[in-house]
């Protein structure tokens, strides 16, 4: 098992990270040899030590390649590194890549923001995703508006001929009948697989509970 994922979102702040950390648990638990990489982060908090502490991995040999570029400003990549007056260089975080990828069974790469997000003013992360030949999971924040951000994402992604594998719904407090609907419409309309819904929930032991599921459906495509 070497297909690599690119796990990617509708906008920041809608489960990215969760969905990685729980992943990883899952695959773990599987006995596959799995690292979560995220080429660029932006702003105080440490997503690398939630996915650490939602899958139980850590493999502090490899930060430098876990974590190529970090920025202090909360912005896209591009600002964020302009600020700092450093360049985001591709080739590092291929190197990067390249090296987890020969070390383990399955990289797992977090994306930075939405999907189309730029770290300067000429390419995207999305598109070094493309050149390294990772597929897409893409995470949805379930809510009022999910239906377009969706469609949206996975129309880009598709233009650029990135395979998507599959979506996931993380649940926000919202009516049910929004939160069912969302995932029933967007399936329809966009012809791209649903892996499931995770509840609104605060403790992480019972979000892995309800992530299992979801980690069946993704496994049993990994397998393939």
């Amino acid at each position: 098992m070497n297909q690599p994922i690119f796990v990617t979102g509708t906008d920041t702040g809608v489960g990215k990270t969760v969905v990685c950390g729980l992943l990883a648990r899952f695959l773990k638990e599987k006995k596959i040899n799995v690292v979560v990489q995220k080429w660029i982060e932006t702003g105080d908090s440490s997503d690398i030590k939630q996915h650490q502490i939602l899958s139980g991995i850590e493999h502090f040999q490899y930060a430098k390649h876990i974590l190529p570029y970090k920025f202090k400003y909360p912005a896209s990549p591009h600002l964020a590194s302009a600020m700092e007056k450093r360049r985001v260089r591709k080739e590092k975080i291929r190197k990067s890549f390249l090296f987890l990828q020969a070390k383990f069974d399955l990289v797992i790469v977090e994306g930075t923001g939405g999907s189309l997000v730029p770290f300067n003013k000429k390419e995207l992360v999305i598109d070094i995703a493309k050149e390294l030949g990772l597929c897409c999971l893409i995470v949805v924040k379930n809510r009022l508006g999910a239906i377009n951000h969706t469609l949206l994402t996975v129309e880009a992604l598709k233009a650029r001929n990135i395979k998507v594998l599959g979506i996931v719904f993380n649940d926000e407090k919202e009516e049910e009948a929004i939160l069912a609907d969302n995932p029933k419409v967007i399936k329809a309309l966009s012809k791209v697989r649903v892996f499931g819904r995770i509840p609104y929930l605060k403790d992480s032991d019972n979000l892995y509970e309800k992530f299992t599921p979801i980690g069946d459906k993704i496994w049993s495509l990994l397998r393939k």
